[in-house]
């Protein structure tokens, strides 16, 4: 395990490394594109500035050109300047230093103080004219302004291979991290099996173990000169045996549910005769049967399993005197039946986990309750066929209550059975709902 905490802890900053340096490497890769861009945009403008200046015939300063921001430029000109001339004598002068890119800008008029026209024009060449508001420069008398608002999406585009290796190094890394799931997840899985394996032999060793000692007994001539100890061993081998089966017909049950899918003989059930059932086959199990009715549509056979394996949990994760409600009520025309305990409770944290396959809360390194970790799995996968929903309220030490809401639609047979008591007005209210009158 520390061999495997170790890859983790490496690989993830491994990754994280590998992500760092690709996003130092891209921001290093666009911020020289920038200064590259910066520096071709200032000569093409100086050149735009000189083609102005030889069309005027006079001479220009060399330094015309001035940046104001980012992606804005002054131009001096010294002079008026058409603004179908300045069009083509820019478009030439960017084209000539690789800078295909949109582009708007303003001509600036002393008489006016004001941008006297504005264009913005494509990648494709075509040019509308409207009004901008360019900042104005005091230093120059006649000028133009000019705007790349795209600048960042044409570095960008000079970046395509960067971009393209980012990707390519984002989709191994998440390629290597998928793996790793993987890897960690099969571990899981083995160690889970591994549990179960060492509890499912030791569950099916100890009635095993049990039986044969009681067939030796059985098989000694002494044994029917004592009747007594004979019908005692003859009772040790039918529970032992009758146990044996139980878990074996767990373990099956859980590989055809798995295989085929719970298949479910759907009846109506009463609900408050299984309670009743169970409170006679358990110790120190009540009943709450405040549900004027608890007739449900379910298989009976994995309803009455669902019961057995929530009391089995609510007596055996006890650490006191068990104490076990069975609690019915109707709410919204649903009936929500429970199975309330006061057991050891469960910790907030495994309360989705329970219901996995193979589960079991872990104590330490032993478990003080020996079981397969199916019994919540099957609940879940019973409640889930049937349709309904299942809810678990636990804390540490204040024991556990599994809620769960059933509903159907009850056949006019079983109305007609409840209607002298539908003066009650739960009743009444719940026969409403249902039938919809």
């Amino acid at each position: 395990m520390s061999r495997l905490r170790l890859l983790v802890v490496l690989s993830v900053l491994s990754i994280i490394g590998i992500l760092a340096m690709q996003a130092i490497w891209v921001r290093n890769a666009y911020a020289i594109r920038e200064r590259q861009f910066r520096q071709s945009a200032f000569i093409a403008l100086q050149d735009v500035a000189d083609e102005v200046a030889k069309l005027n015939q006079f001479m220009l300063n060399r330094y015309a050109v001035t940046q104001l921001s980012a992606d804005y430029f002054i131009v001096n000109t010294d002079a008026p300047i058409d603004p179908v001339t300045l069009e083509g004598f820019i478009q030439k002068s960017l084209q000539q230093h690789n800078l295909i890119t949109d582009y708007e800008y303003g001509i600036y008029n002393c008489e006016t103080d004001r941008m006297v026209y504005g264009a913005y024009v494509s990648t494709s060449g075509s040019a509308v004219s409207r009004p901008k508001n360019l900042p104005k420069f005091p230093r120059y008398t006649y000028y133009f302004g000019i705007r790349f608002p795209n600048q960042s999406g044409f570095l960008a585009s000079q970046l395509s291979g960067w971009l393209w290796s980012t990707v390519a190094v984002l989709l191994v890394v998440i390629f290597f991290g998928y793996t790793l799931i993987v890897v960690l997840r099969q571990r899981r899985l083995t160690e889970v099996q591994r549990d179960f394996i060492n509890n499912i032999t030791h569950e099916l060793q100890t009635p095993v173990s049990t039986i044969r000692i009681a067939a030796d007994v059985l098989q000694s001539d002494s044994i029917t000169q004592q009747p007594d100890r004979l019908k005692q061993y003859a009772r040790v081998l039918g529970e032992e045996s009758h146990r044996l089966q139980k878990q074996i017909n767990s373990v099956l049950q859980l590989a055809r549910s798995q295989r085929t899918g719970f298949v479910l003989n759907m009846t109506e059930v009463d609900m408050h005769e299984l309670l009743q059932t169970a409170s006679v086959s358990y110790p120190n199990v009540t009943l709450d049967l405040t549900a004027p009715i608890a007739i449900i549509r379910a298989d009976r056979y994995h309803l009455e399993t669902v019961l057995n394996n929530l009391i089995d949990n609510a007596l055996k994760y006890c650490d006191t005197s068990p104490s076990v409600r069975l609690h019915t009520r109707l709410e919204n025309g649903l009936l929500i039946w429970s199975v309330i305990d006061n057991g050891i409770g469960i910790a907030p944290e495994y309360h989705k986990a329970i219901f996995k396959q193979f589960f079991r809360v872990p104590v330490g390194h032993t478990h003080d309750v020996k079981g397969f970790g199916l019994g919540l799995y099957y609940v879940q996968q019973v409640v889930r066929a049937h349709g309904w929903q299942l809810s678990l309220t636990s804390k540490m030490g204040e024991g556990s209550t599994f809620e769960a809401q059933s509903a159907y639609e009850p056949t006019l047979a079983t109305a007609q059975h409840y209607w002298p008591i539908a003066k009650n007005k739960v009743v009444f209210s719940y026969l409403k709902t249902v039938f919809r009158f």
